[in-house]
């Protein structure tokens, strides 16, 4: 149960750092100019909020393993999509991690090259906002399980492997922004930024009501793993 609290710790601490260092609720974008990229990452408040939200990109680690916990459930002895989904949220735990320690980089020091300054900052926000691949293949794995689910008690309800699907969906305009510089397509855009944010949010508090269902439906653990197919006799 305790794990499936970094969902909303995720939300709690990542927000509040993007809050304290101004990346919200208006986001840098691509088109600022050099002086206005050095001075916002060279601010202290600005780093500290970096530092907050890097901790809070951590977070929804233990939410991930607790989902993989219940997919095992669903799949039995042959766990293949339990396996590749906590394998594929370590890939996002890192996506979500490196964006926001680079952008900190780049305003250590006060005499870089604003150049390098902006290098970063193009770097970062898109390394940040467009891999989504690793995010869209771990919500088709959950939903792949949920639909599978063997268990005979159904862990997570159908709808949720819907949900995710649809999930998938929606994180794919992201690649977008490497076309766009300014508009709703660009990465501090409507469809890159905000859509991301919100339905990666979203994601995160439904699992974590999911896990929280199936822990407290199972408290001890008595249900046991679906069992694995046999072969019929010959």
């Amino acid at each position: 149960m305790l794990c499936a609290w970094g969902g909303p710790a995720t939300l709690v601490v990542a927000l509040g750092g993007w809050a304290l260092a101004g990346i919200l609720p208006l986001p840098p974008g691509p088109t600022d100019g050099l002086a206005e990229i050095v001075a916002f990452y060279g601010s202290p408040t600005t780093r500290a909020g970096l530092v907050v939200t890097s901790v809070g990109m951590c977070l929804p680690a233990p939410l991930l393993a607790a989902i993989s916990v219940q997919m095992l459930r669903m799949e039995g002895r042959v766990p293949i999509l339990s396996f590749l989904q906590l394998l594929l949220g370590a890939v996002t735990v890192v996506l979500l991690l490196v964006p926001m320690l680079l952008l900190g980089v780049a305003g250590l020091r006060a005499d870089r090259s604003p150049e390098l300054v902006q290098l970063l900052h193009d770097t970062a926000w898109l390394l940040f906002l467009t891999p989504v691949a690793p995010f869209a293949l771990q919500n088709i794995t959950i939903g792949l399980a949920v639909l599978g689910d063997r268990s005979g008690v159904q862990v997570f309800p159908r709808w949720s492997a819907y949900a995710n699907f649809w999930a998938a969906f929606l994180f794919c305009p992201a690649v977008l922004a490497y076309f766009f510089l300014r508009g709703p397509f660009a990465w501090n855009g409507v469809f890159v930024f905000w859509l991301g944010t919100v339905v990666y949010a979203a994601w995160l508090f439904g699992m974590f009501l999911l896990v929280r269902r199936a822990v407290l439906a199972d408290p001890a653990g008595v249900v046991a793993p679906a069992p694995a197919a046999t072969a019929p006799a010959s």
